[in-house]
């Protein structure tokens, strides 16, 4: 088939490439524009735009580019950006979400997975309408979520299901869609916010949080960041340290890994030798 390709982050780099491995004709590749970073704020493309590039494909940020470009079909994955209707009505679109529709619409399914405690989420490849994640679904496979997954481990077991399922959906006609079927949630976008520990809550809700990677706390007035942790029984006062425990309203966090400010990763037990608790010290005041 001839292609545009959709997408922006690196969880959308192996279906592009896997995409162009089977023999696809590739057209165009459309990624959210450069980005400046680091401290020279230079532009830096996204990692769909690098692969793109490297595989020789034309690249463009302007979506309706693609009414133009001649292709069969859109491949859309984590692109990031809605798709108008007029460009919609021109060509049609095909979807990998990462979630198990219609449960975690949005930016982050992955994420609010596993925020919600979700045993399980999956992979759906939809067909695209304007609304947000509400087009009828090709095919879609269930996956479970180990309980102590971090967000980046569980969107790349995903990936590499989506990445199999996108490959194996365009080695023939699309099949008929099926409506989605249940009541809808939504995956809003992370906020910083939440990536804060909040002691008040329990053990297991914690433990939630620094599974989604850059979830902190502070220690006497310096950023610490809890790498890993997982939730055990215990009793302390919320934010107490105690060992390598930390309190919380029902339960009590171990901690497994850390990262103080300025500093590099590092055991729990490291840390925690280094930094000399006295009676009382908490996390987070």
């Amino acid at each position: 088939m001839r292609l545009a390709y959709l997408g922006t982050p690196e969880a959308a780099v192996p279906p592009l490439r896997a995409v162009v491995d089977a023999g696809h004709d590739v057209a165009l590749v459309v990624s959210q524009a450069d980005k400046k970073r680091g401290r020279g704020g230079a532009l830096v493309p996204s990692p769909v735009k690098a692969a793109a590039t490297d595989l020789g494909i034309p690249v463009t940020s302007r979506v309706l580019d693609v009414v133009d470009a001649g292709v069969d079909l859109g491949v859309v994955v984590a692109f990031g950006r809605l798709i108008k209707p007029e460009v919609l009505d021109r060509v049609p679109m095909i979807n990998v979400h990462f979630s198990l529709l219609p449960r975690w619409r949005g930016a982050a399914p992955v994420e609010r997975a596993i925020l919600a405690g979700d045993a399980e989420t999956g992979v759906d490849i939809m067909q695209l309408e304007e609304g947000l994640d509400t087009g009828p679904v090709y095919a879609s496979r269930r996956v479970a979520i180990g309980a102590e997954e971090t967000a980046d481990e569980l969107r790349a077991r995903l990936v590499t299901i989506g990445t199999e399922m996108l490959v194996d959906i365009l080695s023939a006609p699309l099949p008929t869609p099926v409506p989605q079927d249940g009541d809808p949630t939504y995956a809003a976008k992370l906020e910083a916010a939440e990536l804060r520990i909040d002691w008040s809550r329990t053990a297991e809700e914690i433990a939630r949080v620094v599974r989604l990677g850059s979830a902190w706390t502070t220690f006497r007035g310096a950023r610490l960041r809890i790498v890993r942790a997982r939730p055990t029984v215990g009793v302390l006062q919320p934010g107490r340290i105690d060992g390598l425990t930390v309190g919380t309203t029902k339960g009590v966090l171990e901690l497994v890994e850390v990262q103080p400010e300025g500093k590099g990763r590092m055991p729990a037990r490291a840390w925690a030798n280094g930094a000399h608790w006295h009676p009382g010290d908490r996390l987070g005041t």
